[in-house]
C-alpha cells in the first residue's frame, strides 16, 4: 500500500479512534474528531481537555494507538497506528491548534489551563483492506 493513499484515508476520515491503557492495564478506546494536524503518518495532533480521563491515562502510560477507517459501498479499509502519546501544555503547542470556536469548550481561551494538545507519534502500523492486512513501515 502506498503511504500517500494511507494519508488520504486519514485526511478523509471524520472520526478517529484513540486507544489508551488504564490503571489496570486494560485497553480503552475513545472516538474523537480527526486530528487537527498531522505530519505524514508519523505525528498527529489533537486538542482536548487536560482533565479528561484519556489525558490522565496518557500521563501515566504513554502507550497508545490510533485508528482510522473508510467504509465504501462494498469495501472497507482501516489503518491502525501504534505508538506513544504526549500531553503538551506549553503555550506554543496550544496556539498551534487553537481555533476560534474552541471558546465553546475552553471559556478562558487559548490560555485555559484545561486546554491541552495530544501529540501521537506512530512507531508501527497495520493496514487492512479487501480481506487482507499488512504491516506498514512508519517514517
Amino acid at each position: 500500500m502506498k503511504l500517500k493513499n494511507l494519508e488520504k484515508l486519514v485526511e478523509r476520515a471524520r472520526v478517529s479512534f484513540l486507544g489508551s491503557v488504564d490503571d489496570d492495564g486494560m485497553p480503552n478506546i475513545k472516538a474523537m474528531l480527526r486530528p487537527r494536524q498531522h505530519i505524514g503518518l508519523k505525528e498527529f495532533y489533537f486538542s482536548t481537555n487536560y482533565s479528561a480521563l484519556r489525558t490522565q491515562q496518557y500521563l501515566k502510560n504513554s502507550k497508545a494507538c490510533l485508528y482510522f477507517y473508510r467504509k465504501g459501498l462494498i469495501s472497507y479499509a482501516g489503518l491502525m497506528l501504534r505508538g506513544r502519546m504526549e500531553v503538551l501544555t506549553d503555550q506554543e503547542s496550544k496556539n498551534l491548534l487553537w481555533e476560534p470556536g474552541d471558546t465553546k469548550y475552553y471559556t478562558q481561551g487559548v490560555t485555559d489551563p484545561d486546554y491541552c494538545v495530544l501529540k501521537f507519534t506512530a512507531e508501527s502500523g497495520r493496514y487492512y483492506q479487501d480481506l487482507r492486512s499488512e504491516e506498514i513501515e512508519i517514517r
